[in-house]
């Protein structure tokens, strides 16, 4: 090495030397060759930098959208990089993706194709986001990935739907459709307050409680004011809470159940500890009761084992809410009319965005927005009462469902495995 650098300091010296003895001509041909030589660098190293400029635009909105937030990654060979929830309803010759008629846990209620609905469009619609793609699941996959767990669903009626549709999609998939069953032998009702259904051949299953607020509805006190003739605690969880802790996957939601008809109209009132909250809105109550909800969740539930969800409010599409007036079109609508935003979604956004553990937000509320084709209506099991708040089964639910189903997949192994 030595022996190499003194012959590389010899040449540059004799170099240097030789240059000092040039003639005029020969220093004006190296002077207009260093020049040229300096073009040329100072030529690469603004190629590099328009280079380098170009791929940072190319490559960071990829990046950015790649690491979006929504916890998908790989799905069987399918790399999501997208916003799951952005996206619109195109026709598919592959739905609807079950018979009601054909399933014993769809309520008959929901049944609208059966209840004397004759248009069948609506049952056609495939949810696509912009930049991906939700690929029909392989259901034995599914039946295998759950063996052996328990999915609890919670909320209100909307919740039930879900339930039913996720009962109703896995059925498909079982041969002996005997060995799915109610635990309890009892028959879909709105008021029951749990209902689970076995999966026996696969060792799991699918349960639902009745929880249209998460936290403790009471009885007023005796020697409280006229108007109160009952109290939402909102410090308190509902007092079924402690059965919903052992789940492998929890799905939350609530909003339906939070307005003045079904609270103020009902004699229904606020209370944090043993204080009255006689002037509090419905907003800050929903929130008291969602940060009492994410306080239990980081609390009571080991996320290393349970997948916690906690899906957006569900639009309606009534023409008009205090005439009860229900329009059910024929195809969704190509504009969301301002039904994709909601204070509710918001709140269940920046709750769980502040929480210390992994919640996974189902945010359908601009998703279902455009679906006012495929509300209940008329196609009920009572006809003479109009319905734009549930949703037919199949249906819309059925999206909902699939968007769980591929985030359980793309996180088999944490916590399903």
């Amino acid at each position: 090495m030595i022996e190499i650098m003194n012959h590389f300091n010899r040449s540059v010296s004799f170099q240097r030397r030789a240059s000092s003895f040039s003639s005029p001509r020969a220093n004006r041909k190296n002077w207009v060759s260093r020049v040229f030589r300096g073009l040329i660098v100072i030529g690469s190293v603004i190629s590099f930098c328009l280079a380098l400029g170009a791929g940072y635009i190319y490559v960071l909105p990829n990046l950015t959208q790649a690491f979006y937030g929504y916890g998908i990654s790989k799905v069987d060979g399918y790399w999501d990089g997208c916003n799951i929830f952005d996206g619109s309803w195109v026709l598919n010759d592959g739905y609807p993706l079950y018979n009601a008629s054909e399933c014993p846990f769809a309520e008959q209620g929901f049944n609208c194709l059966g209840n004397g609905r004759r248009d069948k469009y609506y049952l056609r619609w495939r949810w696509k986001p912009k930049n991906c793609d939700i690929p029909r699941f392989n259901v034995q996959s599914i039946l295998e990935m759950l063996r052996d767990k328990r999915i609890v669903f919670v909320g209100d009626s909307m919740s039930r739907t879900q339930w039913e549709s996720l009962i109703c999609l896995l059925m498909t998939g079982v041969e002996d459709k005997r060995s799915v069953y109610e635990i309890n032998g009892n028959k879909i009702t709105k008021q029951i307050r749990f209902l689970g259904v076995r999966f026996s051949s696969f060792n799991f299953t699918v349960e639902f409680f009745r929880s249209v607020f998460l936290v403790q509805h009471n009885w007023a006190a005796k020697h409280g004011p006229k108007r109160v003739r009952s109290t939402l605690k909102l410090d308190k969880l509902d007092d079924i809470s402690n059965q919903w802790v052992n789940a492998d996957v929890l799905i939350f939601n609530s909003g339906q159940w939070w307005v003045p008809g079904k609270l103020f109209g009902t004699g229904c009132y606020f209370q944090v500890g043993n204080s009255l909250k006689l002037g509090m809105s419905i907003d800050t109550a929903f929130r008291t009761a969602l940060d009492t909800w994410a306080s239990w969740v980081e609390t009571m539930i080991n996320t290393n084992r349970t997948h916690v969800f906690f899906r957006t409010f569900e639009p309606s599409h009534w023409s008009d809410q205090t005439l009860r007036l229900c329009n059910v079109t024929h195809q969704p609508m190509p504009e969301a009319g301002g039904r994709d935003q909601s204070l509710f979604s918001d709140t269940i956004l920046e709750v769980v965005q502040n929480m210390t553990v992994p919640v996974t937000v189902l945010h359908i509320t601009s998703m279902s927005a455009f679906r006012s084709d495929a509300h209940v209506g008329t196609w009920s099991d009572n006809p003479s009462v109009s319905d734009c708040s549930h949703w037919c089964l199949p249906g819309v639910p059925d999206s909902w469902n699939e968007i769980v189903l591929l985030y359980l997949l793309a996180n088999y192994t944490d916590p399903l495995q």
